[in-house]
């Protein structure tokens, strides 16, 4: 699991590089001649960088509607305005896109055009956060990569509306209004790709359905989560990171094995209700359980391995990973018991 994500890290930092030196080689040949050019086909209200032809700055600048979109521009930046409506007018040129941020505007479902997001074949990124949406629209660029949907008042999945967002790796709903009811069996259906998926801050009571199975971080914080049903995780074989802090978890809502999961290396649960440390796997290298109710410690019981095991083993055996283990906030008084750092010698970070 550790090599796959290195490899999937290198693989994204090689991507990006090539990226910049494409962006540098546009800067390199772009010649001054041609500014006067691209400045008169920018819009009076935005700001056309001439080192930067492909981005369109028009953020900041009180807008009502979206300008015509200029049919060389791939970055369109329009966040902090006042815009109402999306429509397919201004996009009728601007058949390049690959990013639109329109943050922070006053976007309701009622204000987009049908087709007029769908029809923008090339876009890989949209920005809808702090807007007035009530559902995920629909339709959507079927190549996008990432959707952030932060912070609007969503209360409604559209049926089938992820259907054919294959390519998507990051979808964020977080500080919404979905309940349970929102999320049904087939709501993720067809984001065979997704890596994130960040659905805090909404209203849930349980943990959701059908997550894609690719998904790597699960972040679920600040709802009303009580239980983690049995085998929940065996449907998501992949996920590394996984953020519950801020839910009503107790010790009877986390089945035996919940947590026990090679893939998990990131644990957070603080700000539950839990009294006890709940099993872990060796994989695991962060374990948040600060402000819960524990009152005790007990390395041999915790550890995810026989202490006579390990030593067996020596250091280079399947000793356990965890490296951080917080636990401030409950009814621990140090000092730290000393079979803790027997089972767990690769710590660097106990807070007590």
């Amino acid at each position: 699991m550790t090599l796959n994500i290195c490899a999937s890290l290198l693989l994204l930092f090689l991507v990006n590089s090539v990226w910049t030196r494409t962006v540098r080689q546009v800067y390199d040949e772009l010649d001054p001649e041609h500014w006067s050019h691209y400045t008169s086909e920018c819009p009076q209200e935005c700001f056309c960088p001439p080192s930067f032809p492909n981005a369109l700055y028009c953020d900041n600048k009180g807008l009502k509607e979206i300008p015509a979109i200029p049919a060389r521009i791939w970055y369109l930046y329009l966040q902090n305005n006042l815009i109402e409506t999306i429509s397919e007018k201004p996009f009728v040129n601007a058949t390049h896109l690959r990013w639109i941020n329109l943050n922070k505007n006053k976007i309701t479902n009622g204000g987009i055009e049908s087709g007029a997001l769908s029809k923008l074949k090339r876009l890989l990124y949209l920005f809808l956060e702090d807007n007035e949406l009530e559902e995920v629209p629909a339709p959507l660029p079927v190549g996008l990569e990432q959707l952030r949907l932060a912070r609007n008042k969503i209360s409604r999945i559209p049926e089938g509306v992820f259907s054919n967002l294959e390519n998507l790796t990051l979808l964020d709903l977080h500080q919404n209004s979905l309940l349970d009811s929102a999320l049904q069996s087939d709501t993720f259906q067809g984001l065979n790709n997704l890596m994130q998926l960040n659905i805090a801050k909404n209203s849930l009571k349980k943990m959701p359905l059908s997550i894609p199975a690719n998904t790597l971080q699960l972040f679920l914080d600040n709802n009303s989560i009580e239980v983690i049903p049995e085998n929940y995780f065996s449907a998501i074989p992949k996920v590394t990171f996984l953020r519950l802090n801020y839910n009503k978890l107790s010790d009877d809502g986390i089945p035996p094995n919940g947590f026990n999961v090679s893939s998990i290396l990131d644990l957070q649960l603080s700000h539950n209700q839990l009294t006890k440390i709940p099993p872990i796997n060796a994989h695991l290298e962060h374990l948040h359980l600060d402000h819960n109710r524990i009152k005790s410690v007990n390395g041999t019981q915790i550890c995810p391995v026989s202490i006579a095991v390990e030593e067996d083993y020596g250091f280079y055996g399947n000793i356990p990973r965890l490296r951080y283990l917080r636990l401030d906030g409950n009814e621990i008084q140090p000092p730290i018991p000393l079979d803790i750092m027997i089972c767990f010698r690769l710590l660097q970070a106990v807070v007590i």
